[in-house]
This record gives C-alpha cells, structure tokens and sequence, in this order.
C-alpha cells in the first residue's frame, strides 16, 4: 500500500469520526396523540405525559411548546429524566395558573411540542387536547358584570343593582350582579288624531264587516273598546283599528269608547270617542233562486248552451233594474258567461284538454246580482260546474306491426310492445286482448295492461314462419257510463327467425381405449367425452345406443364408467354413444365410437392403470344421418310399433344366423389392423372371399360383395371390416335414420368412412 492510498484511508477515517457524521434525531415516540381534558380540570393540573428518546446521554433535550391558537392556557414543558433509561426522558404538560377552560369558545387545542436532544436534529410532533364539557354550573362574565338601561316614562334616572344566584339540580351554582339604570324617557306620546268620530251605517250590514276604522300615533300602538262591554255590537282589530260588526246590524246607536295604548309600556295611553249610527231602510238585497247552482255537465255540451236560468226579486218583488256579472278564476269566466239570468257555456268543455285538466274539471264561479237602488244592494250565487267526461274516440292501431323472434326463444321471451293510443282523457287507457285461445296455431299470450307480446308455446320455423295475430284494443276509464267502450281490431305480424341447426360435434369421433379390469362391484371412469353444440348452450344429452348388452357400462353426465365383473379372459366392447343437442323438435344427434379393450385382473398386462386413449387411423367410419320429423294420428303409431316390433325381432333373428355362419362366435372383426382384436380365423374367412374387380380403378364405393343387414341401434348400424351397409332403399321395411357403412377398396386392405348424404369419404 503506498504513500497515497494510507492518506486517503485516514481521511476517510477521520471523515467518519468528525462531528456529525452520524447525527440522529430526538423521538418522540407518543406523539402525535389525542388528549380528552374536561372544562372543569383544575388549574395547575397535568394535561399529558411525554416521553423523549435521545441516542446519547450527554443532557437533557430542550423542549419547547407552541400552539395555533393564541393565549392558549398551558405552561411552559417541565423535563424530568425517567429512572428506568438514562436517555429517556419525560415532557409533562400542564394547566396554567388561574386558566379557566370553556368548551364552548374553544373545544380543541393543537400543540406544536420541539424536542431537540444535545448534538441531535430537533423533532416536531403534535399534541391534541380535546376540551369537553363540565359537569360544574358556570354563569359567564357578562353576566356578572351586566348593565341594561330602561326608559319609562315620567321617572328620573335610577339604579339599581341585582344580585343574582343561579343552582341547577346537581346543586352546582353560581353568582353574578347585574345592574339596571333606569332613565327618562325620549319618546313620543300615544295620541289620536281624530278624538272624536262620528259614522252612520244602513242596517243589513253582516257579520264582520268593517264599519270604520281608528288610527293614533306613537309606538307600538295597540287599541282597545273600553266600552260599551254589552250588548257587544262591535269588535276592534288591536293592531290595525278597524271596527267591525259581530252581528247583522238593526236600526241603532252605538257610543264606542276606543283606547290605545304603547303595548310595550301600558301607562302611556290615550282616548277617543267614536259615534256609530244604523239607519234603518225598506229596501234589501235581491233574492234569487237557487241561491247556489251545483251541476254535472258532460264534455260535449255545445257552446251557447243555457245551464241555468236565475229567478231574482229585487225589494219591490220584481225583476226589474237588476244586474248580473260573473265573478271567478279566469278559466271560469273564459268558459262560461252571463246573459241576462242565464249562465251559458262560453266555449267548448274539453275534458281532454289540459286546461280542463288543470283545474281539476271542476270550475267555480260567484254571480253576482246587484239592484239598482240607492245604496246599491247585491247578492251573491256560488256555482260549481263539474265538467265530466264521454267516450268521444275509438281506439288507434299502431302502423305496421311487425315483430320478429327466434324460434328457439324460451316460454316467456318478449316479443314486442303494441302501442296502441287513444285520445279520450286518461290518455291511451287501454286493455290488450287477442281473438281466439293461445294455443299450438297461436303459441302467444298478450298482457292487458301493458300490450306486451310473449311466447307460450313452441315456435318452429319450419313449420309455419309467420304467424298473423289480431289484438282487440278496448278503452276504459273514458265515460261515466262504463257500458259505453270502444274497441278496434288490430293486426300483428310475428314472423320467426330461423335458427340454423348444428348438429353436436364430438373431439374425437372414434377412440380404442384399453384398461384394466378392477375388483367387482367397484367402478372404473374409462373416458369422458369432449362434445359442444349449438351457441345456445343448450345442455347435450349421452346416450349409450349400443355394444353394451352385458350392462358393464354406464353414462354419468359425458363421463363413460366400466363396471367390472366375474370374467376371466380379455374381451373388447365397441360402445356406441349417441349424443343428443338442441330442444324440442329441432334436436340433432351424432354418435361416437368407443372400442374399449378390458384386460383380466390376471391376465399380465403392462404396468400400466391409466387409460390410453387412441384415435383410430386406418377403420374408416361413415355416419349416414336422416331425419324425418312427422306426427302420424295415434292409432298409426300403434299399428306401426307392433309391426316394426315383429319385423325387428324378424331380422335380428336372420342377422344372428347369418353372422354365425360366417364367423366364429363372440368375434368381432373391424379390421385388418387398426382395432387389435381381430381373430386369425377372421383373415382366414377374408382370403376365403377374394373381393371381384381387385384390380379395378377405386370409384369411391365399397367394392366389397358382402353386406351387413345388422341395423344400428336407434336407427344406427355397424358393420365389421370387409362388409358394408345396406342402403335406405334395400332395407325394405327398415325405417329411415342412421347408417354406419364401412367398406374395404379391394386390393389395398384400407377401409374407409362413407357418407351417403354428402358424399364424403375418410380414411381410418
């Protein structure tokens, strides 16, 4: 290490011991926190501990106390050292000298505590005190110390001091002065401008009505009838003055000694005097009958009709010298008008109309009748017209209404909304009904209320694409009389989407699988199977249609289990499994070849359990599919299904017989190579029967003569390698369905999968 490097190892190390290099901070591990203090806390008294860490132990730390509010009531912080660390210390915080805290001017105080231990960085926290309401009565300073000053009039200036004493029911209290001056008074004086009054009035004057009215200066001037006290002829507003009568007036005179006062000082009053005379009159107001018109009227009433007809007298028995005037809301006097004594209807009563409907169909009106005499005398006709409505309109079909579902939609599915209209008021209340029964020639259902179509029974677009429906729109709510409704007949066209058919693909379509029989009683999953089918979702349905006879199979769900039993020597089962999609009428199917290969529990077998599953390269199998969807009468399915019953009990017995005769019993030939359980005796029948045209050009049939009758089950057959399937049409009585046709190309010892609806071929 030379020269340079021992400078620069022990500036480095100087650099690390020079004064602060390592400089740490003072905690203050309990803040920041909340602290509760009540209002009645005492002063002087502890409002929080801290503590206060420092790394060394050189000296106490400096700690300091600020607060966001000014004047806050708290001392100065004390440090002590806490005896169980020497470089821990404790901050307390406490209540000055003579501090009263209210929770009601301030109910929170927050503390800005700064800690700084010697030679390290100072810290902040904050500290919350949280002031709560006392259980202690307080009475506040004000009221100690309260001076209020009143005028009354006619007194000199005045003190006086009250001493005031406040317990509550806890037995807390407190005290407190205050002191009233009383001074002269500077305001005016209650006077009446008027002293003395002098009123006459003609008798017939109702109840209430004003006679005339008083007025006095001053404040707060409120007024008072001294007298007379009875009989109580008159009454006075005390705010505003006015005299009115309590009774019809007669032929009187009334003297009426009237006060008013200042309400807020009752001494400062004044008086006056006023005179009222009821001069008396042969004359009254006219009469009329009726004296109130309630009527019903129906909305097609014609402008210019006479609703009634006033027969008014004026006091001389005649009808002379009288008029009328119609007095009322706008709406009322626009509609309806006075013609002499007759009320006719202005303008048109349109029960339908928003302005009809804004008042409620009901107008009020007064007519008022005035004689022509001196005073003038009138009476007065209330009305009430309820205006009620008619059946005016006929319901309206919406235009074109044409919907269009799916046939696969569910018992339920909303086809669509008829939005039929009607101008009568409550508008467009109507009820939905469809002429005849919901049934198979009409699978839909209306709802009355809303109009909504939907579907209630099955839909098939093969079937019938369109569907014509008639909806009856009736009206309601729209007259008095409710026998009186409208309908019209609507025409609705539903036509239904076809929904192309997708028969269920299986992945693969044949497997060879070989497992290992298990103890007896037990099951063994052998495969499951990976099908899809149509987008809808609908749930696929499995089926094992054959090469189970001895019942060692079973479906759960698309999972094929093997139950074993008592056998003793290896056998191999071809499973066919037809898989079901769709729902209704439109269901499809395909089906899955399953050759399973079951090996003894003692037979030696590889060290293998686990399942293999082969996809089968060289045994084409072809799947002719037809279905004919018909609905015979029940006594051809009867007839039918005894007859099919014979013939099929017929031709499995010449199946049998035959498949006897060229093979050996319980062999099962597929194939030359491909399903590993063909029998030497098998290819030694096959060179028995050398195929004709062997060298022939391969034209995409089966060349092979030998045939297999053995049908399908459920309208499948499957036939070993080296026959093929009968045709449709040389089945004779066989009913339509599905074929399995396998055949061998002569001379190459290949057999392929044949479809003899699309023509497609496939190698095995």
């Amino acid at each position: 290490m030379g020269m340079q490097e021992h400078l620069t190892f022990l500036l480095l190390l100087l650099s690390l011991y020079a004064p602060g290099a390592f400089v740490k901070a003072t905690a203050l591990p309990d803040l920041p926190r909340v602290v509760t203090l009540s209002e009645d806390t005492v002063p002087g008294a502890l409002v929080a501990e801290v503590s206060v860490s420092c790394s060394n132990m050189s000296g106490s730390p400096n700690v300091t106390l600020d607060s966001i509010e000014p004047d806050h009531p708290f001392n100065p912080i004390a440090i002590s050292a806490d005896p169980t660390s020497a470089t821990m210390f404790r901050a307390e915080v406490t209540l000055s000298a003579g501090v009263e805290l209210d929770a009601h001017r301030v109910n929170q105080y927050t503390l800005t505590l700064r800690a700084a231990c010697p030679g390290e960085d100072e810290v902040e926290e904050r500290l919350f005190v949280r002031v709560t309401l006392g259980q202690v009565l307080r009475c506040d300073t004000p009221f100690a110390s309260a001076g209020l000053s009143h005028s009354y009039p006619g007194t000199t200036l005045q003190t006086f001091r009250l001493e005031i004493e406040v317990m509550d029911h806890h037995s807390h209290n407190c005290s407190g002065a205050v002191t009233v001056e009383v001074l002269p008074s500077r305001r005016p004086r209650v006077t009446f401008l008027e002293p003395h009054r002098s009123v006459m009035v003609t008798e017939g004057i109702g109840p209430l009505e004003v006679v005339t009215q008083v007025h006095a200066s001053g404040e707060n001037v409120r007024y008072a009838i001294l007298a007379p006290v009875a009989p109580t002829l008159f009454t006075i507003d005390e705010v505003t003055g006015e005299i009115r009568s309590t009774r019809r007036l007669e032929v009187a005179h009334a003297h009426l000694l009237i006060q008013a006062y200042n309400a807020l000082h009752p001494a400062d009053h004044a008086t006056a005097t006023v005179n009222v005379t009821v001069q008396g009159t042969d004359r009254w107001a006219p009469r009329c009958v009726p004296a109130i018109f309630v009527s019903q009227v129906p909305e097609t009433v014609s402008p210019g009709s006479t609703l009634v007809t006033l027969r008014c007298t004026n006091s001389t028995g005649t009808d002379e010298c009288l008029h009328y005037a119609l007095e009322g809301p706008p709406a009322s006097r626009s509609h309806f008008c006075m013609e002499g004594p007759r009320l006719k209807v202005n303008t048109t009563l349109d029960y339908d109309s928003e302005a009809v409907a804004t008042v409620g169909f009901q107008f009020t009106a007064t007519i008022v009748v005035t004689a022509g005499e001196q005073p003038p005398r009138s009476a007065r006709v209330p009305v009430l017209v309820t205006v009620t409505p008619v059946n005016e309109f006929r319901p309206a079909c919406p235009n074109s209404v044409t919907f269009t579902v799916p046939e696969t939609a569910a018992f339920g599915s909303v086809v669509g909304r008829v939005a039929g209209t009607d101008r009568d008021y409550p508008p467009d209340s109507l009820e939905y009904s469809l002429e005849g029964e919901s049934g198979p020639a009409q699978p839909f259902s209306i709802d009355s209320r809303t109009g909504e179509l939907r579907v209630v029974g099955p839909l098939d677009s093969q079937r019938q694409k369109s569907y014509r429906l008639v909806v009856r729109l009736t009206d309601t709510h729209n007259d008095l009389d409710l026998a009186k409704r409208h309908s019209r007949l609507c025409d609705v066209s539903v036509r239904l989407q076809a929904v192309p058919d997708q028969v269920p693909v299986c992945i693969p379509e044949v497997q060879e699988l070989r497992i290992t029989a298990g103890s007896p009683g037990s099951r063994q999953p052998v495969t499951s199977l990976a099908c899809h089918g149509s987008p809808d979702g609908a749930t696929l349905t499995h089926t094992i249609v054959g090469g189970n006879e001895d019942g060692c199979f079973r479906l759960e769900g698309n999972t094929v289990v093997y139950l074993p039993n008592d056998q003793d020597e290896p056998r191999t089962f071809v499973l066919l499994v037809e898989v079901w999609g769709g729902s209704g009428a439109r269901r499809r199917s395909t089906v899955v070849a399953l050759v399973v290969h079951v090996t003894p529990r003692s037979t030696p077998v590889p060290p293998s359990t686990t399942t293999q599953h082969t996809t089968l390269q060289k045994e084409p199998l072809v799947v002719t599919q037809t279905e004919v969807v018909w609905h015979p009468p029940a006594w051809f399915v009867a007839v039918l299904t005894i007859s099919g019953t014979l013939l099929l009990a017929t031709l499995g017995c010449t199946a049998r017989s035959l498949l006897c005769r060229n093979r050996a019993p319980g062999k099962l030939f597929l194939g030359k190579s491909s399903w590993d359980v063909v029998e030497q005796s098998g290819g030694k029948e096959e060179q028995g029967h050398p195929h004709a045209n062997s060298q022939g050009q391969f034209d995409g049939r089966a060349q092979d003569p030998r045939e297999c009758p053995v049908p399908w089950p459920h309208s499948l057959g499957l036939c070993p390698p080296g026959q093929r399937a009968l045709e449709t049409g040389e089945m004779g009585t066989s009913p339509p369905g599905q074929w399995l046709n396998a055949a061998s190309i002569s001379g190459t010892g290949r057999d392929y999968l044949f479809n003899s609806v699309t023509g497609a071929r496939r190698w095995i």
